[in-house]
């Protein structure tokens, strides 16, 4: 089974007994939960929309380990078409949730753990890469979504992971053994972390020596015992839970994240990438992040696109689509996000290949990408707002207008143009209100800001690659001066 059914995505996280805990209380159900089930029907629409023709080019690629068709989301790139291609998959999807689809994180780990493991093979003569091979050949034929687990909690920021005045508080290997090693600890802020069958687990910074036990990278299935999941609150969650269809907004889609906690889990060493090699835990840990800033490119460009379409709508339906002002909001908007659109591309196209086969994105490109999405979506945001008019946060609620007595008074105040439905009037704001300040802020504005790496990570690996040396020695031949 190289390629999943929808369905048969839903039915395999039904057989995982995941010890999965919202609002104080143990979740018997997680697949069926109103608050989890839209996020899993987001990465329910990368399994869907590979199961159709007319997106086979983007959602699949032939693996280079077997030939078989797969989802792209389980494929290692292999030139720079396959990298322009995840940025095309990714805007797509994000057109058509308008919410976090989950399964980039994994993608841009296999990614950026095939080419680092490779290396360290290379140079060490260890055996990792064989074994992430062994582990990939497997996520492919039985189309997995694996969860891309880098983020520690860090503690205090201004101490290294063996200084802090809690050393679980990064993730760490607290015993080794003949069979496997033991590890404790938990990532923070997991995306998809409830609907994955599988977690990578990567290091979260450059470690050195004496950090060696934090320098980690392994996989363990997602219901592993000694794994267990605290479900992150979202604005407006519980809206979820009162059975109406306006109020939340995206009733069908949504993202989620979660902290993982590990508890003396145990891992064998087959499933073991990295344990110790600290030299290595920073080309993996800027790898991935040059991949995943690669991403947002892609992903918050789709979700930008359906916002764009709501922010036009409210001005039709408020009767103000003919303002030039409003017209100009909306260029700019799209100014906005085609600017996203266009780092993605220039990143994927700019790629190189690596050690093993594998296609690298240009890393400072991929920065400059992740940027510009720490500020434009937000500005993006607030003209959407701006169009959309405050009753986008003062509105009514739906139980409101279905009432019997004050439901007609609901439907006649809150009309705009007279030829258009009060209901779709609020069905497009609550829409706007969701992207930019509800349950999907969370996988487009807030996300924008800290996803990948804070705005700052990104200004260090541009000044780290931003050859400014280079630059002086242009100027001073322009300018003639010599020595």
């Amino acid at each position: 089974m190289a390629l999943k059914t929808p369905e048969q995505y839903e039915e395999s996280l039904r057989k995982l007994n995941l010890k999965v805990y919202l609002l104080g209380e143990r979740v018997e159900n997680p697949v069926d939960h109103p608050i989890i089930r839209p996020s899993m029907n987001s990465v329910k629409m990368t399994y869907a929309l590979a199961q159709d023709p007319l997106y086979e080019e983007l959602m699949t690629a032939t693996s280079h380990l077997t030939g078989n068709k797969i989802n792209r989301f389980c494929h290692l790139h292999r030139n720079t078409e396959d990298l322009i291609k995840k940025v095309k998959m990714q805007r797509l999807l994000g057109q058509k949730t308008a919410a976090c689809f989950q399964r980039c994180v994994g993608m841009d780990a296999i990614n950026a753990v095939d080419s680092v493991t490779y290396e360290m093979d290379e140079k060490l003569g260890t055996r990792y890469h064989e074994r992430f091979i062994k582990f990939l050949l497997m996520m492919q034929e039985e189309d997995l979504t694996v969860d891309g687990a880098m983020t520690d909690p860090k503690g205090d920021r201004s101490l290294s992971p063996s200084k802090q005045a809690d050393p679980d508080l990064f993730l760490r290997v607290v015993e080794k053994r003949s069979d496997g090693i033991v590890v404790r600890g938990a990532k923070a802020h997991q995306t998809g972390a409830v609907n994955s069958h599988w977690m990578l687990v990567m290091p979260t910074l450059t470690m050195t020596k004496e950090d060696a036990d934090y320098a980690l990278s392994f996989v363990a299935p997602a219901d592993a015992e000694g794994v267990f999941y605290i479900y992150g609150r979202q604005s407006c969650d519980t809206r979820k839970l009162e059975g109406g269809t306006i109020d939340v907004g995206n009733r069908q889609f949504g993202g989620h994240e979660a902290l993982m906690i590990f508890d003396n889990l145990f891992v064998p060493w087959e499933h073991v990438f990295m344990c110790g090699e600290y030299e290595y835990s920073g080309a993996l840990v800027e790898r991935f992040a040059g991949y995943h800033r690669q991403s947002y490119g892609g992903c918050k460009v789709g979700v930008g696109d359906v916002l764009i379409g709501a922010a036009a709508l409210a001005a039709d339906y408020n009767g103000a689509s003919r303002a030039s002002h409003v017209r100009d909001k909306l260029i700019e908007m799209i100014h906005l996000n085609e600017t996203l659109y266009a780092c993605g591309i220039a990143c994927s196209a700019e790629g190189r290949e690596t050690a093993s086969g594998n296609y690298l994105i240009d890393l400072m490109l991929a920065n400059v990408c992740k940027q510009n999405v720490t500020r434009f979506p937000y500005e993006i945001a607030r003209l959407a707002e701006d169009i959309a008019g405050g009753l986008m946060v003062t509105m009514a609620s739906e139980k409101d207008l279905r009432n019997p007595e004050i439901g007609k008074y609901i439907d006649k105040y809150l009309r705009g143009v007279a030829s258009v439905p009060t209901e779709h009037r609020m069905r497009i704001m609550r829409l706007i209100e969701n992207i930019t300040l509800g349950t999907a802020a969370v996988g487009y504005r807030t996300e924008s800001m800290h996803g990948a790496g804070s705005p700052q990570a990104q200004r260090i690996m541009i000044s780290r690659q931003g050859n400014i040396e280079h630059k002086k020695e242009l100027a001073r031949a322009i300018a003639g001066i010599s020595g």
